[in-house]
């Protein structure tokens, strides 16, 4: 089963407590998945199709409890994927034309909306049945071991701008884009879409979610760790080979015995130990030195090294310490 799957799964045995409430789901899961077919005057027929079981049962439970409406259930497979598609037909009934514009599938004038009706998102409880709804008959979440990413699928603009008003409400922000003629409201990282998990009442999603998201937090926190700890390591290598360099250059002109002992210590000391930090080479001097007083001895030593070779200048030193 897939993580969407699971979601909905989840998303189908939450409770809508008020009757309102129920109402802006199933308004959601009609104007997602429902097609309506007119013929005569006012005669309507609603089809709402899905491919999940849940969700068939949560239109059929919502038809029903909400309107009274009599329903027809039709289960096909699917020979190419596998999966049994559900057809629910709501026949031609009287209750039928009030109850479409009741959930904002038509007007007053008995045309087709193409928005959110306010009505039935007046109260923050119904936004969040409806976006529930919303999810049910269209939603989309990626399995959070790979890319967080989430999408609610939407006919029309006109809609799609109104699921983005809807979660605005709730601090969540998304963005539309314009897929084949349809249009997705999108969330990307993980953040908004655990917000909206625990918004519609996802929890266990939710969970699921977070402990994916720390596990990734915690090894992209160990991978900077390690790779600035080679990147540190690599330009110890590199100072300490500098300081190695020059060193063999004074030794060659000038002669280590004949360097200060404050010198000739530190000479000694790093050619003993070239793998070592320099903080970690003022510790096995004796007395041990500071990393500031190890720093003056590179640099006249670096000094020394320069002028045998007469550039004038140090070889290579930086003057910015790589941190032990």
């Amino acid at each position: 089963m897939s993580f969407t799957a699971e979601v909905k799964e989840e998303l189908s045995r939450v409770e809508s407590t008020r009757s309102c409430c129920a109402k802006a789901e199933l308004a959601a899961l009609v104007r997602i998945e429902g097609t309506l077919h007119i013929t005569g005057n006012e005669r309507y027929r609603l089809e709402v199709a899905t491919e999940t079981a849940p969700v068939a049962r949560v239109a059929i439970k919502l038809l029903h409890k909400v309107y009274g409406l009599k329903t027809e259930l039709t289960v096909r497979r699917s020979v190419l994927h596998k999966t049994n598609n559900y057809l629910i037909t709501v026949p031609i009934q009287p209750k039928l034309p009030e109850a479409l514009k009741d959930l904002g599938v038509l007007d007053e004038t008995s045309g087709l909306a193409l928005g959110v009706s306010p009505l039935l998102v007046k109260r923050d409880c119904c936004a969040i049945s409806y976006l529930r709804g919303a999810f049910l008959g269209g939603g989309f979440v990626a399995d959070p071991h790979g890319d967080f990413h989430f999408e609610l699928t939407a006919e029309t603009e006109e809609l799609a701008s109104d699921l983005v008003a809807l979660m605005a409400r709730f601090e969540i922000e998304s963005k539309v884009a314009q897929r084949r003629g349809a249009f997705a409201v999108y969330l990307k990282g993980a953040e908004p879409i655990v917000t909206f998990l625990a918004l519609v009442g996802a929890h266990r999603a939710l969970l699921r979610t977070e402990d994916v998201r720390i596990i990734k937090s915690m090894r992209n926190d160990v991978n900077r760790l390690v790779n600035a700890e080679i990147a540190n390591q690599q330009k110890t290598a590199e100072a300490a080979m500098e300081q190695l360099d020059a060193i063999r250059v004074v030794a060659e002109t000038v002669g280590l015995e004949d360097l200060p002992p404050a010198l000739r210590e530190f000479a000694e000391l790093r050619m003993a130990n070239p793998d070592v930090s320099l903080r970690e080479l003022g510790e096995l001097a004796e007395p041990p030195l500071t990393k500031s007083a190890v720093y003056h001895r590179v640099r006249r030593i670096e000094e020394l090294a320069a002028e045998a070779r007469g550039d004038g200048s140090g070889h290579g030193f930086s003057g910015k310490l790589p941190r032990s």
